[in-house]
């Protein structure tokens, strides 16, 4: 696989020779500094490259080889009149990049709110932090901070009453740190979304469901793919995180039927995914290997990382996990490392240009000297380091013994 690294831009704590002497040759990025719906200018986004590239001609080369994310805006989640002007947008922008020669360009659909957690800096007995989600922690959030109409209905009545209780004991700075956790921005963004006008957000979404939400993703995909397939690009698509309804809004990213629904609603290749271990592993019905296998030919990115669903708990203890180390959690990594690297001899022997898949190491822990540091949750130097040297040497292991 080709090892790649999230790097957030010039604002970024890890520097781009942190990541290079990480053993990376390419380089995940994204213009956060532009507003959502706008074109990606041709201008910005050669000035990214360069930024990326300068160093090449004494270095080992880096490459900007994944956008992560091409955001898409809520008018087209929501499928709003507004919304074909904003799919304008997004194949000018995709025009953009493959004059810059990017093709790789990663999105998710989830209305709202990104990938969610309740907490940022869950310790480990080792003293390391990393990230978790406590369905309890939600809730409370849910119905007693937000305290969003109807919400307690989507939680049983065990569940309401030790939130209550929970929150009942909670102090100010304890309520400030979950609202701020819970509502935090994009990845690599320094703003969070506001508690005042949050709900303003989700009552958009109140005549919107499941069918709603996946005919709108239809419909974009079917105006774009021609587009990134005409170009060269390839899309790829982040499944939810967590991969379940939260705050009453639909997700349908979340299982294998649903990609399998998204690959069917236009059939072309550059309509693809990026195959999260992470979100996808937080199901237990979700066969990774399998679907590796399955849907191997329209995989064109991976994010390996790997939860810990937290069994044995009370109160919603089904839906609690925390991001565990990279060879052990619940994502059984060597069968999955594995199923990849079968999909690129696949791809290698059919004379595929894109034969190698682009991995990045995600979620790595705040650990070492990281944890005095200033670091974007998930995406401390270090933590990111030592799981890609884990999942390197795993990659190198298994193809030594496919040579045998």
């Amino acid at each position: 696989m080709i090892h790649t690294m999230r790097w957030f831009g010039p604002n970024d704590p890890v520097s781009l020779m942190d990541i290079r002497q990480a053993g990376c040759i390419g380089i995940v990025s994204a213009l956060h500094q532009i507003p959502v719906g706008e074109v990606w200018p041709s201008e910005a986004i050669e000035e990214r490259k360069q930024i990326i590239e300068e160093g090449n001609d004494h270095y080992t080369p880096l490459n900007w080889l994944v956008v992560e994310s091409l955001p898409v805006h809520e008018d087209i989640k929501k499928g709003l009149p507004s919304r074909d002007l904003y799919i304008e947008n997004y194949k000018a922008s995709l025009r953009n990049l493959a004059k810059s020669g990017i093709y790789t360009v990663c999105y998710n659909f989830m209305p709202v709110l990104d990938w969610s957690r309740t907490s940022l800096n869950y310790t480990f007995p080792q003293g390391h932090k990393t990230l978790r989600f406590v369905w309890e922690d939600f809730a409370l959030f849910d119905m007693y901070i937000l305290k969003r109409p109807g919400a307690a209905e989507d939680y049983e009545p065990e569940l309401r009453e030790s939130a209550l209780a929970k929150f009942q004991n909670m102090s100010q700075d304890e309520i400030s740190e979950l609202t701020n956790t819970v509502l935090l921005g994009l990845p690599g963004s320094e703003e969070a979304f506001e508690l005042t006008n949050f709900q303003d957000l989700l009552n958009a979404y109140a005549h919107i469901g499941d069918k709603e939400l996946r005919d709108h993703l239809y419909y974009f995909i079917s105006q774009i793919a021609p587009v990134a397939d005409e170009l060269g690009i390839k899309l790829c698509i982040h499944p939810d995180d967590p991969p379940r309804s939260l705050l009453g809004l639909p997700r349908v990213v979340s299982t294998e039927s649903d990609l399998e629904q998204l690959l069917q609603a236009s059939n072309y290749r550059a309509n693809g995914i990026t195959f999260c271990t992470g979100s996808l592993g937080v199901r237990e019905d979700n066969d990774l290997p399998g679907m590796v296998e399955r849907f191997g030919d329209r995989i064109h990115f991976v994010h390996l990382r790997t939860t810990k669903r937290e069994t044995g708990l009370p109160n919603g203890h089904a839906k609690n996990f925390h991001e565990a180390p990279h060879l052990d959690g619940d994502v059984d990594m060597y069968a999955v490392v594995k199923a990849f690297l079968e999909e690129e001899k696949r791809r290698a022997s059919l004379g595929y240009s894109d034969s190698k898949l682009p991995m990045r190491p995600d979620h790595g822990f705040q650990m070492l000297d990281d944890l005095q540091k200033r670091t974007y949750p998930g995406y401390s130097a270090i933590g990111r380091l030592k799981a890609l040297a884990e999942l390197r040497g795993l990659e190198i292991a298994i193809s030594r013994a496919q040579e045998n």
